[in-house]
């Protein structure tokens, strides 16, 4: 009975571990692990112009853009625009998410005064009702990609830039990613590895016992 329960507590562990935060770097596996994905270049944003915060409709979802400090800002260039902020220091907050959200993924990286892209390093947060995951991408290029994706929905993502000595620089987004679950979820490696030993545990007690119990009866 104690190793049952043990068994148990191991699948309900790994239940858990599939309510965490997935991160991904790499777009096409963030993608595949996506229903009905829907992507937002902020092609009708103006450059050089301060923004308010946002409230955007891609495919079916629907979510805001804001900023804790001052305004958002459109830069980049007229045929491919990118969102940041007005004031540096600021960070970026994608939240309020409709219909059923949970994995939010983009370019993410940052920008000078004049709103070109300058390396640097962004920071990414992102949250769901069971807690937070952070990452960070050093020596952000415009296609930096990171992606977040949570069985419990997401809640909100937060982008902020770290301010190096020489010059301050700005957080920015582009192709902002949104996706729904996938509804036939497959287990992930670790979980079926997990069932397999506890079932084939299980299987050995049941063999033991049948033998315990042929031992007695003789």
């Amino acid at each position: 009975m104690k190793f049952l329960a043990g068994v148990a507590l191991a699948l309900g562990l790994s239940s858990n571990a599939n309510a965490a935060i997935t991160i991904f770097t790499d777009q096409a596996s963030f993608l595949a692990a996506l229903s009905a994905p829907a992507v937002d270049t902020f092609q009708d944003l103006s450059i050089g112009t301060s923004l308010p915060a946002l409230t955007r409709a891609i495919g079916s979802y629907g979510y805001t853009a804001s900023t804790d400090v001052s305004t958002l800002y459109g830069v980049g260039a007229p045929a491919n625009p990118w969102l940041s902020s007005e004031y540096a220091l600021a960070t970026i907050t994608f939240g309020n998410f409709t219909g059923g959200v949970v994995g939010l993924g983009g370019d993410f990286f940052t920008t000078m005064r004049e709103g070109n892209h300058f390396p640097g390093t962004v920071s990414l947060t992102a949250t769901d009702a069971d807690g937070s995951v952070s990452r960070q991408i050093v020596n952000a290029s415009t296609s930096s990609f990171l992606g977040f994706l949570s069985t419990s929905g997401l809640t909100s993502v937060n982008l902020s830039a770290a301010q190096p000595v020489s010059q301050p620089l700005w957080p920015t987004a582009d192709n902002l990613i949104l996706g729904g679950q996938i509804s036939s979820a497959v287990p992930e490696p670790a979980t079926w590895a997990m069932m397999i030993i506890g079932f084939g545990a299980i299987g050995s007690m049941v063999r033991a016992s049948r033998r315990r119990n042929a031992v007695a009866a003789a």
